[in-house]
């Protein structure tokens, strides 16, 4: 491009850039760019957590390793806090207020050991999934990853301490004369159902704490309800049979996911724990709860992937 200038000689300027007048977006749209930070499509999402794997298991066994680091008994109080929190249950439920009523009492100790351990479980899945983004903010900025590994990785953790407890669940059930079955293999559908639904709390739990940190402060009431309400204690059947409660309250009780991941351990594990201890269509909704929770939590969690750590 040229032009004639006053005193008659042409001066030659910069060529026009094809660039010239196109918007931002056009503009990244021609040479491949992306917003930094941006969130992924959900079939890459999981592609990308999938290529972490390695750091969310290594950084889960890490935070297991160090949770009672300070402590004299060290890794002990993995199995020693369920257990001591059984005794507690025990001695106030099972030998004060009765709540043992229509199990039998060879039974009812493994049944509290196995209610206090199985709902522990999902408990600490939940407290943890609250503070996994709003605890962890300095390796939220300063290192780009699924934000999805960090509520994961914690219920990751969760199943790992829960693994330490199960020995003890099993000395339990061999000191009250209930031996290996064939039935036990229930227990590892019904844990990974249970995991999956815990992972799903844990990701829609660890999106809401991440906006709301006072949540972490109302959770502990939350599920402390909620551990009262799903059989723990007491047999759900039994303690409602002599009540005038409506049918719907009695279904909403026991088909709720802890109560239902709660029994089908015991069902599996105690000699005594029959089917007619079950609800009706128990392991659809295991299956219906893990599959909700895990999906429902999962897309909730990754739709507010870019706004992470910049609250």
């Amino acid at each position: 491009m040229s032009e004639t200038t006053h005193d008659g000689t042409v001066a030659v300027g910069a060529p026009v850039s094809p660039d010239e007048g196109l918007s931002a977006a056009a503009l990244a749209a021609r040479y491949g760019l992306s917003v930094s930070g941006a969130r992924p499509s959900l079939v890459e999402y999981v592609r990308q957590l999938w290529g972490r794997r390695h750091f969310i298991l290594a950084f889960s066994q890490a935070k297991l390793t160090a949770q009672y680091s300070q402590a004299k008994l060290g890794q002990l109080w993995q199995v020693a806090t369920p257990l001591l929190n059984a005794a507690v249950y025990f001695f106030i439920f099972g030998l004060l207020l009765g709540a043992n009523r229509g199990i039998p009492s060879d039974v009812y100790v493994p049944f509290l050991v196995t209610g206090v351990f199985v709902f522990m479980f999902t408990q600490s899945s939940v407290m943890t999934g609250v503070r996994a983004i709003s605890g962890n903010l300095g390796l939220v900025r300063a290192l780009h990853f699924p934000r999805a590994s960090l509520p994961i990785s914690f219920a990751l953790q969760q199943l790992q301490q829960l693994m330490f407890s199960m020995v003890v669940l099993v000395v339990v059930m061999l000191a009250f004369r209930s031996f290996p079955d064939l039935s036990w293999l229930l227990v590892v559908p019904a844990l990974a159902l249970q995991f999956v639904f815990n992972t799903g709390l844990a990701l829609l739990f660890a999106r809401m704490g991440s906006s709301t940190p006072d949540l972490a402060q109302l959770m502990p009431f939350v599920l402390r309800t909620w551990m009262y309400a799903s059989g723990v204690m007491f047999s759900i059947p039994v303690m409602l049979a002599d009540k005038d409660v409506p049918g719907w309250l009695a279904d909403v009780l026991q088909l709720n996911p802890a109560a239902v991941y709660m029994d089908l351990i015991r069902f599996a594990m105690i000699d005594g724990y029959g089917s007619s201890y079950l609800p009706p269509h128990i392991w659809a909704f295991a299956v219906g709860w893990a599959l909700l929770a895990g999906v429902v939590g999962f897309v909730y969690f990754w739709k507010s992937e870019e706004r992470y750590g910049r609250g």
